[in-house]
C-alpha cells in the first residue's frame, strides 16, 4: 500500500509539471499575440495589481511571483523600461526597494487579464466545479505542507 501510495503522488507530481509545461508556453503565447505582452511580466502585474497600494518590494514580490528572484528583478527593470513599473527607494532599508504598478501598468493588465483568464477557463473546461474545488483544495494543502483530507 504504501508503495502504491508514493508512486501515485510521484505520478500526480509529474502530471503537475506536465500541466505546467503545457500551459505555460500556451498562456505566454496567447498573452503576447493578443496584447504584446509576456506572460513574465503579466505575473509581476497580477501581483503588484492584488495589493493596495499597488506595489511590494522586491523581496514580497519574489515570493509572489513564479520566477526566481533574480529574474524578477530583470522583469521589473524591464517594466521599468516599458513605464508599466518604477521602483522607489524605501525609506527604512536602503538595501531594498519597491516594485510600484504605474498607472499605464494597470491599464496593461486589465488589458491582458480576460485574455488570461478565458485561456485558463478553456483549458479547464471540462472539470466540474466540484472537481475545481477539489484541486484547489488539495494544490493548497501541499503548498502549506498540511496532508490533504
Amino acid at each position: 500500500m504504501a508503495d502504491t501510495r508514493k508512486q501515485l503522488a510521484a505520478e500526480v507530481w509529474g502530471s503537475v509539471l506536465q500541466v505546467h509545461a503545457a500551459l505555460v508556453p500556451e498562456f505566454d503565447r496567447r498573452l503576447r499575440e493578443a496584447v504584446g505582452l509576456p506572460l513574465t511580466w503579466y505575473d509581476v502585474l497580477l501581483e503588484l495589481s492584488a495589493v493596495e497600494p499597488h506595489r511590494l518590494t522586491m523581496g514580497q514580490l519574489g515570493e509572489r511571483v513564479v520566477l526566481s528572484r533574480s529574474r524578477v528583478s530583470r522583469v521589473v527593470d524591464d517594466l521599468g523600461r516599458a513605464g508599466l513599473v518604477e521602483r522607489e527607494s524605501h525609506p527604512e532599508d536602503a538595501r531594498s526597494s519597491y516594485a510600484v504598478l504605474t498607472d499605464a501598468g494597470l491599464a496593461r493588465f486589465r488589458e491582458a487579464a480576460p485574455v488570461y483568464v478565458s485561456a485558463i477557463d478553456e483549458r479547464f473546461c471540462a472539470m466540474t466545479v466540484a472537481e475545481l474545488k477539489n484541486v484547489l483544495t488539495v494544490m493548497r494543502s501541499v503548498v502549506a505542507g498540511a496532508p490533504a483530507r
